[in-house]
């Protein structure tokens, strides 16, 4: 059985399913602007110029309000035309860093549950976040396929790059992706090294490996039965062949470079089958890589860190921060 978020938000998970859905995405102003009053805080664009493969007409930009209640945020962006992160800094940063990818199905942004609710408890910690608006690929862009993988990769180096004006140590960058943003994050896990987009500035002579990779209930294949066809369509297009397929699927580009990952699934999750993680667990196991799998028997999907404290499922974050903590990643105090 699904446990019951609070606030009676609508729930995500019939829409995800389809993700057929018209685009939704916040602006982007320039580095030295404000950003939009919607998604306040600092915002550094990705791409000097326009991104890789932009098309004649650029999306517009939407945000949709999904909460009923005033004081509550839960907005789905879509449209976005300029990539780029918005910075969430803590009171006293400790030098670690975490790229924010929030799913969506490939579909949309889902903003605030998994990224500026995710910012919110890593603030406390200490971590300097990067909520990722990433480009959408059904939205007109050239080699869609590798749309999003261009803007995490990019993201990356970017803030490696600008670690110094962050007071962030650029050996301690984490990746925490959530749904379709766990499949980008392991995707960029696993395919930090392979060249998706011409090289814009000296930005991108720093390395897109991420230190560590925490996947929260991820699409993972989009090869087997049980990959989440959303998310599958919306990233590669329709049809697509099973070369294709399989390609972009996490769990068949496992490599002795890919950085420890974490994961978390519930097992009632009936959008994105727990299979998805435990798929991609066997292969980071037989390849001898690092990895911790944490599975629920309740929980959904899109949860978030919206489970109250009585569901098992809620400890998550703690896990994490005690994984990433063992990995040198985050300080061993938190």
């Amino acid at each position: 059985m699904t446990m019951d978020l609070p606030r009676n938000l609508p729930s995500r998970r019939a829409v995800v399913a389809a993700l057929t859905a018209a685009p939704l995405a916040a602006p982007l102003a320039a580095a030295a602007a404000a950003a939009p009053d919607d998604i306040p805080g600092a915002t550094i664009l990705l791409w000097p110029d326009a991104a890789p493969g932009a098309p004649a007409t650029l999306p517009t930009p939407k945000i949709e309000q999904r909460s009923k209640d005033a004081g509550f945020n839960d907005r789905w962006v879509t449209g976005v035309a300029r990539p780029g992160l918005t910075v969430r800094r803590p009171a006293r940063a400790n030098g670690a860093a975490v790229l924010l990818i929030p799913g969506g199905g490939y579909g949309f942004i889902a903003w605030d549950n998994e990224g500026e609710e995710q910012a919110r408890w890593l603030n406390k910690l200490g971590v300097t976040c990067f909520i990722l608006s990433y480009r959408l690929p059904a939205e007109g862009w050239g080699n869609r396929a590798l749309v999003p993988l261009q803007d995490a990769q990019r993201a990356v180096r970017v803030i490696r790059a600008r670690a110094g004006e962050f007071g962030v140590d650029p050996k301690q960058v984490a990746v925490l992706g959530f749904s379709a943003g766990g499949h980008l994050a392991g995707s960029l896990a696993t395919r930090h090294a392979e060249p998706v987009y011409a090289p814009v500035d000296t930005a991108d002579e720093q390395p897109a490996r991420p230190d560590l990779a925490g996947l929260i209930y991820p699409v993972v294949t989009l090869a087997e039965t049980f990959t989440h066809e959303g998310s599958r369509d919306n990233l590669l297009g329709t049809p697509s062949s099973d070369a294709l397929r399989r390609d972009a699927s996490v769990e068949r580009r496992v490599t002795a470079d890919t950085p420890p990952v974490f994961l978390v699934h519930a097992s009632d999750d009936n959008t994105v089958p727990i299979e998805n993680s435990l798929v991609l667990y066997r292969a980071l196991l037989a390849a001898k890589r690092p990895a911790e799998l944490h599975a629920f028997d309740q929980g959904g999907h899109g949860f978030g860190t919206r489970l109250p404290d009585s569901a098992p499922g809620s400890v998550w974050p703690k896990l994490f921060a005690a994984y990433a903590a063992r990995h040198g990643v985050l300080p061993a105090a938190v």
